[in-house]
Formats: C-alpha cells, sequence, structure tokens
C-alpha cells in the first residue's frame, strides 16, 4: 500500500469527538449518556431562522459570492457596532464556521515552521489547524490552580522567536471560560506591537461574559487594528451549530487579499447557512437575554454540584459555557473512556472530554476533564450526580 502523509498522522484526534464511538455503544446497549463533552446547546434556535428557511422566495440556490452575502455582512457590521467594534463591510469575510476562519487565518498569515503562541490549555483544533498550515503552535501553559489567568507577560516574551508571527487567544475561552482582563489585553497588545506580531482573538463566546465588566474584543486595543485578526461564528450565540457560519475580521489590506483567495478556492460559503444567519441576527434581544440567563444559571449548577463531589475541582468560569474542572484520577482519558465502556449507574452515565487533548506540554490535564454546560439544568444536575458514582466506583481513583 502506499504511505499516506505525514501531516495526517501528526494531526491530533479530537479530544471532543474520540470518544463517540464508545458513547455510541453505551447507547446501543440502552445506556442514557449525558453528552458533556461538546459545545453543543440545547437551546432552542431563533424562530426567525426556521422563518427564513421555510420563506426562502429564490428559485436557484446558487453560488453565494466567495465573501460572503453583502446583506449578511452588512447586518454583521451592525451587529459589530453594538459591541463598539467598528470595521467596514469589507473588513468581515464570511466563512464555513469559524473553524474555517482559523484555517484561512493560519493559511494566509503563516509559511510552513512559522510559530504561533497560545496559552494552554487551549482548543484543540487550533492545534490541527497548525498542522494543516504546516506552522508550529508554541504553548505556554496555564494552571487551574490559578483560575487559567494569562501567564506572566515574561513567560511570552521568553518564547518569542525570528519564527514567531502571532499570539493567539480564545476570549472568553474554550475549554476553561476564562475571562481575560484588560490589564491582561493591555500586556498582550504591548508585546504583539513590540514585535511586530498578528493578534489572532477568538471571540465567538463574546455574548457569554459573566463578570459585569465590559466585553474586551482585541479590535478594542489602540494602536495595533491591523495586527488584529478576529475570528467569530453564529452558531453558539444563535444556538445554530449545523449552518456552518462564521467570520474573519481584519484590517490588514494584503491578509485580506491573501484570504479571499483562499475564499475564492472553496468557492462560496453555504448560501442556505447565510440566510438563516442573516435572519438570526434579527433575534429579539429578549431571546439572547434568556440565553444568557439560561446559561449563568447552569454555571452556577454545575459548579456548585461539581465542586460538592469530593477531590473534585473547578475554578468559576466567568464566560463561555465550558469549565475545566480536576478529578480525583490517575488519568482523565482512561476514566471518560471507562465511563462509557464499563460503567453505568440506574442505566445512565457520562460523557466528558479529556482535558489532556487540549495541552500539548506532556503530562499536563491528566487529572482534567472539559465539561459543556449545554444541557438544562436538572439534566446537569443529574450528570453530577452521575458522576460522583462513577468517581466512587472507578478502580483507578486517587485517595483524597
Amino acid at each position: 500500500m502506499p504511505n499516506v502523509s505525514q501531516r495526517g498522522i501528526d494531526m491530533p484526534a479530537s479530544p471532543i469527538r474520540r470518544l463517540v464511538p464508545l458513547a455510541d455503544d453505551a447507547r446501543r446497549r440502552g445506556i442514557k449518556v449525558y453528552a458533556l463533552n461538546i459545545g453543543q446547546p440545547d437551546i432552542p434556535t431563533p424562530k426567525e431562522a426556521f422563518e427564513a428557511l421555510k420563506n426562502i422566495d429564490r428559485k436557484v440556490l446558487e453560488y453565494s459570492p466567495s465573501a460572503g452575502l453583502m446583506s449578511l455582512r452588512e447586518k454583521l457590521r451592525g451587529y459589530y457596532k453594538k459591541y463598539h467594534i467598528d470595521v467596514d463591510v469589507d473588513d468581515i469575510i464570511v466563512t464555513c464556521g469559524g473553524s474555517e476562519a482559523v484555517l484561512f487565518a493560519f493559511m494566509a498569515c503563516l509559511d510552513p515552521g512559522d510559530e504561533i503562541i497560545v496559552p494552554e490549555p487551549a482548543y484543540a483544533n487550533y492545534m490541527a489547524f497548525a498542522i494543516s498550515a504546516g506552522a508550529k503552535i508554541v504553548t505556554i501553559p496555564s494552571s487551574i490552580d490559578e483560575g487559567f489567568a494569562l501567564p506572566p507577560m515574561e513567560r511570552f516574551e521568553a518564547l518569542i522567536t525570528p519564527k514567531t508571527k502571532g499570539i493567539l487567544i480564545c476570549n472568553p475561552n474554550n475549554p476553561t471560560g476564562y475571562l481575560y482582563s484588560m490589564k491582561e489585553m493591555l500586556q498582550l497588545r504591548d508585546i504583539v506591537k513590540k514585535h511586530n506580531l498578528f493578534l489572532f482573538s477568538d471571540e465567538v463566546y463574546r455574548e457569554f461574559c459573566y463578570t459585569g465588566a465590559p466585553y474586551i474584543s482585541a479590535f478594542h486595543l489602540p494602536d495595533i487594528e491591523e495586527q488584529v485578526v478576529l475570528i467569530d461564528s453564529v452558531s453558539k450565540r444563535y444556538n445554530e451549530c449545523g449552518i456552518r457560519i462564521g467570520a474573519l475580521i481584519t484590517k490588514h489590506p494584503q491578509l485580506k487579499q491573501n484570504v479571499m483567495k483562499f475564499c475564492q478556492a472553496r468557492l462560496s460559503p453555504p448560501l442556505l447557512g447565510q440566510l438563516v444567519a442573516e435572519a438570526s441576527i434579527d433575534a429579539p434581544a429578549e431571546y439572547m437575554l434568556d440565553t444568557y440567563n439560561e446559561y449563568v444559571d447552569r454555571r452556577k449548577l454545575l459548579i456548585d454540584e461539581i465542586n460538592k463531589i469530593p477531590g473534585c475541582y473547578s475554578p468559576i468560569p466567568m464566560g463561555a459555557f465550558y469549565t475545566v474542572a480536576r478529578l480525583p484520577v490517575d488519568d482523565a482519558d482512561e476514566f471518560c473512556q471507562w465511563c462509557l465502556r464499563e460503567f453505568s449507574y440506574e442505566g445512565e452515565t457520562v460523557f466528558m472530554a479529556p482535558a489532556s487533548g487540549f495541552y500539548t506540554t506532556p503530562g499536563m490535564g491528566k487529572d482534567e476533564v472539559r465539561l459543556a454546560y449545554v444541557l438544562e439544568k436538572e439534566e446537569l444536575r443529574r450528570a453530577m450526580h452521575v458522576l460522583g458514582k462513577a468517581l466512587e466506583a472507578y478502580p483507578g481513583r486517587k485517595t483524597c
């Protein structure tokens, strides 16, 4: 047989999805599986989205422009203005989800061998997209004991080499739920400006900030406007992950030209998805407020319940709808598999994402999991009860 690519061999399996076959097997055995592994909300999509689908009056479902429908980009510009992000329509490029926005950003900014500094734990697909671009992710670990606060700037400075092209952050953060402060953002700004780097900023979860402090976008930082590459998606704020609509926003003229070449090569983003996204922007303020309040309640319940379990600890996440929790186990990867393969309590089990897949530093996250609080409150409460029973029964449990 011919050999496959080294790139494919190096590509990491998703910590979010790689245990899906075990979850499917458990369901086939009649076990109820609480899916806390993936950010798939159960909150209904806005009715405006479905109305748009029902009332399509086109005779042909044609290609859209490679940069996305002008009407959608104009609506997005108005949406960003509400958050004091002042961008032109031509700065907004519609992508096939936030994932494609990250991939195109890397492909358009980085040459093979170039480096990006990323605080970890980090969204696992960043590593996969870097491998696709031939670039290298250089991680700088944060600690659960410090609430996953941004590491000291001296540690960032120590990692910068002639190959460094940018720093990537996710704010609010996936997987930790951490929300960067203005002080931290300005410190990042100073490094980016000093070393003439890109600041890649994944801001998909901006609606879900729980501190009461103003949301801080990378575009709010002075003097680096053309160095910012903002990543966005409609998936989470409108609960429509399946339409695969995201955006890449930049004021860098040459970068826009580069990104457009990749957009043209893939022809266009999904037409139906864009129509749904455009309609969703018209969802009333009450829809967004109800969604926000629901996540506030779910967050409190999840953190209260998991911190009641002996040996477990999670800091309070200040954004998004995830948390990383430490469990009293020798190996969280093995524990997550065991929960799906061997364990059930009253016919139920839990599906979690091992946190080791969100780190590249060997040994980190070995006793941690990422939990997504995307189930309604009573389901979350029951899931935490089942998790407690699993930890009681697990043979690889640490002594508290």
